[in-house]
Parts: structure tokens; sequence; C-alpha cells
């Protein structure tokens, strides 16, 4: 492929440093400064895809953009030749504006803006998801040639630590209903589509998701419709540092749900793709931080959660709280750590053997919600000190906000250079 301005901002390398040395590198560079930044290496990215060819090669990728929208890591994807899941008219004119083809791209919301649709419309962004009779009636009105994938919501009894059943998708057991509507509206159904869940914790839950679409689809084929898409949705990990209530890997996925599309999808009849998001970026970006303020309570004087007094606790040993205040939290980066208390592990520079202390970690805005991890065994740090935070490249920075206007997190792109002429040839 032929190489793109844009991604002359990305440092080649012929072999990249330990990221801990990067971080220190950039510390050195900038000297007095002490702002927040992140480091991508694109060439994990470039590993994803590969990993997951090996373990999908039946599976095309619609990356969700919505995970991690940066211009170097959807300019790198659509130079690999991936597809998108947009949720908005904004997220399909990214895309597009990469010169993307429209039919790469799966409108991939149940829920859409009129002006949204009708700009799909006019741009050929025809493959979309619906889940409810109204959707239906608005694409009637304003794109009837659209090609319609109906997502369900699959019942299951398997671990995900988010739920998306209670806003999307339709019950197995309606979907008879709107596949009538569709006729009624003489719309074009291709395909049915799931969501396991974000944070599969249990592979059984893209079987018993697959089997149940298959029912689905056999629903719709009776109907008269031409059937032949399925969409097996997002929920792939895509962290080096494993989460603790789980011990399932992407490959062990990839064994599942493999051999239940040969069970229940075989042969090459039906295209089957999905909306891996964390999978292709969580693992590439890392955030350093500097403590900004520290200070250092007793656990007596903290107010618990729920509670109105301070150490309303008996049984709570009286021991000193060393609470850091870094630049960059939950309104910045670190928004996952509103929904997902601990979901980040802090990394610093000090040795190994140091004694380690309670310690709790706050971002800096006047929000007293804006705590990062509460506590967790850190040696003991300073003011000005740096520390960072792995696996950072999922819903960090299209949740950034404007809050008490802290500044947006400076980012640096680096990549080996075998990976990146995989990619760009010389």
């Amino acid at each position: 492929m032929t190489n793109v301005d844009v991604n002359t901002r990305v440092e080649r390398v012929e072999k990249l440093p330990p990221v801990s040395n990067q971080i220190q590198e950039k510390i050195d560079a900038f000297g007095h400064e002490d702002n927040a930044f992140a480091i991508g290496n694109l060439g994990d990215i470039i590993r994803k895809h590969r990993i997951w060819k090996e373990c999908f090669p039946r599976i095309e990728p619609f990356y969700a953009v919505k995970c991690n929208d940066v211009d170097p890591v959807i300019r790198i994807l659509a130079d690999m030749g991936l597809s998108f899941d947009c949720a908005s008219k904004i997220e399909i004119q990214k895309i597009l504006d990469l010169g993307v083809d429209p039919s790469r791209i799966i409108y991939a919301n149940t829920f859409k803006q009129s002006s949204f649709l009708k700009y799909a419309a006019e741009k050929g962004v025809s493959l979309m998801t619906f889940d409810c009779e109204d959707e239906l009636e608005k694409i009637k009105k304003v794109y009837p040639e659209a090609k319609l994938v109906l997502r369900i919501c699959p019942q299951s009894n398997y671990k995900v630590k988010f739920h998306l059943g209670r806003k999307f998708g339709c019950h197995p057991l309606r979907t008879s209903e709107l596949f009538q509507v569709a006729r009624r509206l003489q719309l074009n159904v291709i395909g049915v589509s799931f969501h396991v869940g974000s944070g599969c914790l249990e592979t059984g839950a893209f079987a018993e998701a697959i089997e149940q679409s298959r029912e689905v689809f056999d629903i719709g084929l009776a109907m008269g419709f031409n059937m032949h898409l399925l969409d097996i949705g997002g929920g792939f990990p895509g962290k080096k540092i494993q989460n603790v209530e789980t011990n399932i890997t992407f490959k062990e996925i990839g064994r599942v749900a493999n051999k239940s599309l040969d069970k229940y999808f075989p042969g090459n009849n039906v295209r089957i793709i999905a909306e891996p998001g964390r999978y292709y970026v969580a693992s590439a970006f890392t955030i350093a931080v500097n403590i900004i303020t520290k200070k250092i309570v007793m656990d007596e004087e903290i107010v618990q959660p729920n509670s109105t007094e301070c150490g309303d606790d008996p049984t709570t040993e009286n021991k000193p709280v060393r609470m850091y205040v870094i630049n960059d939290g939950i309104y910045g980066c670190f928004f996952e750590c509103f929904i997902d208390p601990r979901c980040y592990v802090p990394s610093h520079f000090k040795s190994i053997d140091k004694e380690l202390y309670n310690s709790t970690i706050w971002g800096p805005t006047c929000d007293a919600l804006d705590l990062i991890i509460d506590n967790v065994k850190l040696p003991d740090l300073s003011t000005g000190d740096w520390i960072y935070f792995k696996d950072m490249g999922a819903y960090s920075f299209p949740t950034i906000s404007t809050f008490n206007n802290m500044p947006r997190v400076n980012e640096f792109y680096t990549c080996e250079r075998q990976l990146w002429e995989e990619v760009y040839q010389p």
C-alpha cells in the first residue's frame, strides 16, 4: 500500500525498547513539562490483526470505531483492509474520509437519528442493524433500500462484565413479529447479529448465542428473506494484563466460536462478520501521568462510601493512607474506572523491593467521583513522580470531556519498521 502523509507523525524504529524506557525518554526529552501523555504502539495493532486472521479465518472484522477513533489508529486499520462498525454520522464521515468504500461499513446502532440515517443513505452505507418495529418504520421512510440485520439479545446465564441486553436487541421469541413487520414494509432483511456483552467471562456465551442466531436465521429464511449474513458482535478481550475475574483468552474464544460456527453455519453460504473494538487497541496504548499532589490521611478520617461519618467501621484498623492526585482522570482517559473500578493496574519506576503502602489514586478535577483506583499497594511516592498505566487503548480517548478544562493527554505514536512495512511498502 501507499504510505500516507498523516502517519509521518509515527516514529518508526528498528526495535522498540520496553515501554517504561520509552516513557522515561519522553520525560527526559520534555524536561520541565508535566502534562500526561500517551504512547501508542501501532505495531501492536498489526500483530493483533495477524492473530485475528489465524484464529478467525472465516470472520471479517468490522472495527468498532467508538472504542478508539484517533486518526492513526483508524487509518492504519483501514489501510490493513479492515471494515468498520460505526454508530453515528460523524463516525461514518470519519471512515469515509479515509477513502473506505461504503460497503465496508455497518451502521451498527439500533437507534438511528433520522438525519444520520439520511446521511447514510446519501453516502451509500446500506448495511445496518435494527431491533424494533419503530426502527423499521423509520428505515422504510428514509432508506427503504437498506440491507438490514436483526439484532437479537441472546438469552444466556453465562457471565459477562456488562450486559447489553436491557437496551439492545430483540428477544429471540419475538423475532418472528419483526420479520413480519419487515415483510409488510417490503424491507430487505439479510442477516442476524448479536453481542454477548462487554467483557465476556465465559466462552460458552458465544456458543449459545451462535446457536440462538441459527434458530432466528431459519425463521427469516422460512419467511422468504434472503438471509446470508451473521454478525457475532464484540466482547473479545484485548488486554495483555489478564483480568483477575477470568482466565479466558482470545484464542480460547476463537476455538469455541469456530466450533459452533462450523456446526450451525457450515460451508461458505453465509458471510460472517464481527465488531471487535478493545481487542485491537487495548494493549496498544500506555498512558503516563504525573503525581500533582500527595496527601496522607488516616483510615478513620476517611468518609466511607454510603456513609456520612468518618471511620464508622469499628473493624477498620487505623493506618495511614497515601492519596495521590494525578493529572488525568475519569473525565480524561480513565472513564472506565467510573464503571469498572480497578480495571487498570498502575506501574511505577521505584525498586520492586520497596515497602508497599495502602494507596488511593484520584483524578485532577473538582469532583469526588474522579477516583481512579482505591486500596492499591504502592511504594512511597512523591509529588512530581511519574506512574503509568498499560492497556489503555480502549474507551479512553473517545470519552475525554472538557470538564474543568483539564488538558488532554499528549499523544505519541511509534511502530517497529518491519511491521510498518507489512502495511506500507517502502
